[in-house]
Formats: C-alpha cells, sequence, structure tokens
C-alpha cells in the first residue's frame, strides 16, 4: 500500500506540497516541533522513489508549500504597507514563492547525484546544503531552516557547538531514522532502512540511535561554554509603537522624537537605553542638535544610548545606521539590505509599479563589511539591524568575542502575521550559538531580552508603547560555533554526499 501511493503521481506530489505546508508549524509562534519532524518524514517518504523527474517536483513542491505558508507574512508587507491590491498583493506573493522555491532543486541536484541505495540516509546532509545555498544564493533568504524549531528541545544543547545548521542536520537525520525504523517494522521492504539499522541488525536501532542523540543534546546544554563576568548590566528597551503609514511623514518628525523622549524621561541613569531601527526620522546630518542634546543627557547620567536613524554617505546615497552616544562611542552601517525593502533589484523596471517598490528608505547603500565595534561604556556591542540577525555567520563575525548583543529592527512591516515571532525565534538562536545576552528594541514588537542560553526572559506586548526595564549578563568564554562557525557540518555534509556520489560511479 505505502509503495502504491509514492508511486502514483498524484498521491505522492500531494503528500509532498501537503508536507511543506504543515513544515512551518514547527516554528514560532507554533512551536509543534513534533509535526516538522513528521513533516521531513513524510518528505523522505515520497522521496522514497526512482523516478528523476518525480523527485525534482516533490522537492519543488514541498518547497512551494513551506514558503507559501511559512513566508506568508509578506503580503502584510505588500498589500497593508506597500499600497497594493489585495488581488496584486497575493500575485506578488505566489510570484515570489514559485520562484525561489526554485532552490529546492539545487537539493533535487544532489539527491540525484547519489547512489539510490544510499539516497535516504545521505538526506540530511542534502537538507543541510540546501539550507545554506538559501543562505546566501541571490544574497540569502535563510528562513524556515530546521533546526529552528528545536530551540526549546534537547537538541538545543547542540547549537553552541554545531549552529542552526548543525541541528538542521540532526532534526532531519532524526526524521531519517525513524522514517527508516517505520518502514522496517511495516515489512513494507526487508531490505529498508539505513546503513545503521542494517549493520546493527534490529528493527529498532534507528529509534535507538535517537535516543542517544537526543540524550547527547540534554547532556550538552549542561555544558557552560560561557560564563558570567559582570551580572545586572541595568538595561532599558523603548518601544514607540509608531505607525508605519506616518513614520515617514515630515509632519510626524518630532512627535516620534518627542515619543521617545517622553518614553525614556525616566529611565536615565540605566547602564544602557536602546531606541529601536530609525527611531529618529530625521538624516543624521539634520539631526546634530538632537544627537547633542541626547549625548549630553546620557553623558551625566552615565547612561549610553543606542538609537537607529538614516544617514547618508557622499555621494548621497541612504545608510541605515545605528548609533551609541553618551557614555558609549561609534556606529554601524547596515550591511545586508532587505531585497525589495531596502533597494529594488530591476529597479529601472519596478520603480513606481507600487508604492512599496518606492519608498524613500528602499535605496539604501550596504554599509563595509570590517567595522569597528560599538561600544557602551567599555563594552563591546555586536549590533545587527533588522533582518540581518537572521544571518549566522553574519552574526557571528560581526565582533570577536562581544560582551552583549544588541539587535534593532521595525517589525511593523509584518503587522499581525506570524513574521515577528519567527523574527524573534532566529535572534533567539544567535545569543544561544554564540553564548550572548541578547538585546532586541523594535519599533512595535517583539521588544525582548534573550539570555546566552537563548531563553526569552522579558518581552514587551506587541502594538503598544512601553519600556522594557531588566538586566543582562556579561558573559566571559566563547562557544565552539563562534570560534568556527558551520564549518564541521558543512565539510561532513559535502563528504556524505562525496560518498554517495562515488559508491553511484563504483557501482556502475
Amino acid at each position: 500500500m505505502l509503495t502504491s501511493i509514492i508511486r502514483s503521481p498524484m498521491a505522492g506530489h500531494g503528500l509532498a506540497l501537503v508536507a511543506g505546508m504543515l513544515f512551518p508549524l514547527a516554528f514560532a509562534p507554533f512551536d509543534l516541533w513534533i509535526i516538522g519532524i513528521v513533516s521531513l518524514m513524510v518528505l523522505v517518504f515520497t522521496l522514497d522513489i526512482d523516478n528523476g523527474g518525480w523527485t525534482v517536483l516533490r522537492y519543488y513542491l514541498f518547497s512551494i508549500g513551506m514558503y507559501g505558508v511559512g513566508a506568508s507574512w509578506i503580503f502584510v508587507s505588500i498589500n497593508t504597507y506597500g499600497g497594493a491590491s489585495g488581488l496584486l498583493a497575493g500575485m506578488l506573493v505566489a510570484l515570489f514563492v514559485t520562484l525561489y522555491s526554485l532552490t529546492g532543486l539545487f537539493a533535487a541536484g544532489l539527491h540525484l547525484l547519489i547512489d539510490k541505495r544510499l539516497r535516504i540516509a545521505v538526506f540530511p546532509a542534502v537538507w543541510v546544503l540546501l539550507e545554506w545555498f538559501r543562505s546566501w544564493f541571490l544574497t540569502g533568504f535563510p528562513w524556515l531552516f530546521a533546526g529552528y524549531g528545536h530551540l526549546e528541545t534537547p537538541l538545543a544543547g547542540f547549537a553552541p557547538v554545531t549552529g542552526v545548521l548543525g541541528l538542521s542536520f540532526i532534526c532531519v537525520l532524526t526524521a531519517v531514522l525513524l522514517y527508516s525504523t517505520g518502514l522496517r517494522l511495516l515489512r513494507e521492504d526487508r531490505n529498508a532502512g539505513t546503513l545503521f539499522g542494517k549493520l546493527a541488525g534490529s528493527r529498532w536501532a534507528g529509534v535507538g540511535i535517537v535516543i542517544v542523540i537526543w540524550c547527547a543534546g540534554l547532556l550538552m546544554a549542561r555544558i557552560e561554554w560561557a560564563i558570567p563576568f559582570r551580572e545586572n548590566v541595568q538595561v532599558s528597551v523603548v518601544q514607540g509603537n509608531i505607525g508605519q503609514h506616518t513614520k515617514w511623514s515630515q509632519s510626524m518628525i518630532h512627535p516620534i522624537l518627542n515619543t521617545y523622549l517622553t518614553l525614556t524621561n525616566e529611565e536615565w541613569g540605566r547602564e544602557i537605553i536602546v531606541w529601536p531601527e530609525a527611531s529618529i526620522t530625521l538624516f543624521r546630518e539634520s539631526a546634530g542638535s538632537i544627537l547633542r542634546a541626547l549625548d549630553k543627557r546620557g553623558k551625566e547620567s552615565g547612561a549610553t544610548l543606542v538609537l537607529g536613524i538614516p544617514d547618508r554617505d557622499e555621494a548621497d546615497q541612504f545608510l541605515n545606521t545605528a548609533v551609541s552616544i553618551g557614555e558609549g562611542d561609534g556606529s554601524y552601517i547596515k550591511r545586508r539590505l532587505v531585497p525589495f525593502g531596502e533597494y529594488v533589484p530591476m529597479e529601472d523596471l519596478l520603480r513606481g509599479l507600487i508604492t512599496f517598490f518606492d519608498l524613500p528608505m528602499s535605496h539604501n547603500q550596504a554599509g563595509p563589511w570590517d567595522q569597528i565595534p560599538m561600544l557602551a561604556g567599555t563594552l563591546k556591542l555586536s549590533l545587527s539591524i533588522c533582518y540581518e540577525v537572521v544571518y549566522a555567520e553574519l552574526v557571528r563575525k560581526t565582533v570577536d568575542r562581544p560582551d552583549l548583543f544588541i539587535t534593532i529592527s521595525n517589525d511593523t512591516w509584518f503587522g499581525h502575521s506570524i513574521g515577528p515571532e519567527q523574527h524573534l525565534q532566529m535572534a533567539a538562536m544567535r545569543a544561544l550559538e554564540n553564548g550572548r545576552w541578547m538585546i532586541r528594541a523594535t519599533n512595535n514588537g517583539i521588544t525582548a531580552l534573550i539570555d546566552h542560553q537563548g531563553k526569552v526572559q522579558a518581552r514587551l506586548s506587541s502594538f503598544e508603547p512601553g519600556v522594557l526595564r531588566g538586566s543582562v549578563s556579561i558573559m566571559k568564554g566563547v562557544t565552539p560555533y563562534h570560534q568556527i562557525g558551520h564549518w564541521p557540518v558543512l565539510v561532513l555534509s559535502f563528504l556524505m554526499i562525496g560518498i554517495g556520489t562515488f559508491w553511484r560511479k563504483k557501482s556502475r
């Protein structure tokens, strides 16, 4: 019966699509991580065939389902804030999903290179290389990586060593082992199962390996890669809740500034105060008197104020910038820009099509790769602006051995969608990977304090102005991931692909 399902075009293709649609339920705000594993098991089931064309199509259909559901927040950005009608926004989202899902063909190509007897066993490596590919292809869209669904499971103990790609590898390996075990138990194919199961000579070997791996994750979580060096650093994070429709209006410059000044009035004297991305809506060159006044107030009260402000370079190109004033020092220019949001690919064709493609801040220029770390007193800050925090390697390399992570964002673009929760989850993974506390300041949510173990210790309600007061710890020591990054899991994955390809050639 099982064989007849995957050999049926309609049933097999439909299962791949549905599995992709279910996959995002593993992530915030749903956090049904078990559904993510089941979804991957179903995908493996649909790929357990010897038909190259169907294999390619099923990778593609899974990707369409995954992005169609998991990246649905793009519709809100284009429709609610981009000035596009519901029909046009839906068409643009559908175009994005159908085109970007073509990246799944990269995995399909790797899959077909491997000897058919090893394809399921090597599938975790194929999946990891697909996520890696998606992290940089066309500037990258590193969203919905399998590992993010395990921030709260025993597998999280591996994150400081392997990074999110390592968690993805183990998650997919779990799905493969459980699928293999189930197939052996059903006796649909007496030769089914991974090499591990065959060598062990036991139908339950796959489950045993899964139990060992997950228990190892629990033990890994007990290792203290970084320990507190300074505790109870008092911080205040300000959430202005400024409406996106009016944020860049000239008439709103001073009301917005007054909102932040009023909310901050009782916070002077805290060691670190953080305002979100573009909290001042004047260009830096025009905001000199404001910044000088804030700098003076910070110095008098012994506080560092970190805030976002737009800037321009000598060529009059826009820069998305953060500055540290008062007891702090330095500035940071955003390096990884959001396609269509901060710059427009194929600009000559798309400018003027809809309001979304002609917003003032869609003309940004990326900052230099190497920048001097910002300071809060003597503390080295690793700062990321909005979308940058989803790039694991970018965050890891921004500052060597930082004292504290700060990310500022404007998630208003996502509205009431699942986007802000997904964004917060990825920020929490960066804190866990690198063993550092993170301060997350957003315009309207989700503003939060995240500890070095990736746990959200405090957060503000969304769509309300407010101040999040709390304390953070400065950690000493670094995680293995912070030192070497994703290279070990990538090397392992390439090695597995290489062995699978060599085995295929040898068997000819």
